[in-house]
């Protein structure tokens, strides 16, 4: 009976042929298991950007609440938690001037100068497009809308919106003036308005534009305030308007006048904003 005779040669070769086949898998699983790491990696730093927004926006909402609690209380402050880091707070000073205008009798009469109110800050989130989009042109309103005046005493001041720019999503937050009728008293045989114009003034320590990151608090402290009072003659029962400007937003709200005397009172009260 004759033997299968083995060469060693094919022995050989199907030990190198097993040796790379298992090289082949370890390389080709390192390099999936790299793959979904980085893709696991990416989707968890695009979940916790787009949560850091949506925090964001809560917080702004806290600070502005904050804020118009001490707007009208000399030295009080109240402080509101943030945490970024896939974006940057900003505050910006004296971005917008105020101009404040009544008109009736068809008459324009300035309630403003160039000293007083004077101009106020603004507070600014910036997180790129990459973490949340929302397409060109987007505009949404979280607090208030984009008027620059506000009637009545239930509206809040503050007035913070979304806007998408070229490679970023940002959340602005500034605040708007109030102006309402707030009683008519009779002085002697006259009838007197009295017209109250409430501003709240932001001012920050920086005198530029600076950017916070990481976890900081946001703090609104009130210096004080101060006002001015403008007599007028109301020849008849008319509807008057008071039209304000900040920065490039223009706006108006109706004042009911009754004949006789209105008084506008302008009263301002600087909050001071830091870090």
């Amino acid at each position: 009976m004759k033997r299968l005779v083995v060469i060693p040669f094919f022995k050989d070769n199907r030990a190198v042929s097993y040796a790379v086949s298992a090289i082949i898998v370890t390389v080709t699983t390192i390099a999936l298991v790299l793959v979904a790491s980085i893709y696991a990696y990416q989707v968890l730093d695009y979940q916790r950007g787009s949560s850091e927004f949506d925090v964001v926006q809560k917080s702004i909402l806290a600070f502005d609440d904050a804020l118009e609690s001490v707007a009208w209380k000399p030295g009080a402050s109240r402080s509101t938690r943030f945490t970024v880091e896939y974006g940057s707070l900003q505050l910006i000073p004296s971005v917008n001037r105020f101009s404040i205008n009544a008109t009736f009798d068809s008459q324009l009469r300035s309630l403003s100068n160039s000293t007083f109110p004077g101009s106020t800050g603004m507070i600014k989130y910036w997180l790129s497009t990459k973490y949340v989009t929302f397409g060109n042109p987007y505009e949404s309103y979280i607090l208030g809308d984009n008027g620059s005046v506000i009637s009545g005493s239930a509206n809040s001041y503050g007035r913070a919106v979304i806007r998408q720019e070229t490679g970023w999503v940002t959340i602005a937050l500034d605040y708007r003036v109030r102006a309402l009728r707030s009683s008519v008293i009779h002085v002697g045989a006259v009838n007197v308005n009295y017209v109250d114009i409430s501003v709240i003034k932001v001012s920050m320590l920086v005198a530029g534009p600076w950017s916070y990151v990481h976890d900081f608090d946001l703090k609104a402290y009130c210096v004080g305030g101060q006002s001015v009072s403008s007599e007028y003659p109301v020849n008849s029962d008319q509807t008057g308007k008071v039209l304000v400007q900040i920065g490039n937003v223009r706006s108006e709200v109706p004042i009911s006048l009754v004949s006789g005397k209105v008084v506008f009172n302008v009263l301002v009260s600087e909050v001071q904003v830091s870090v």
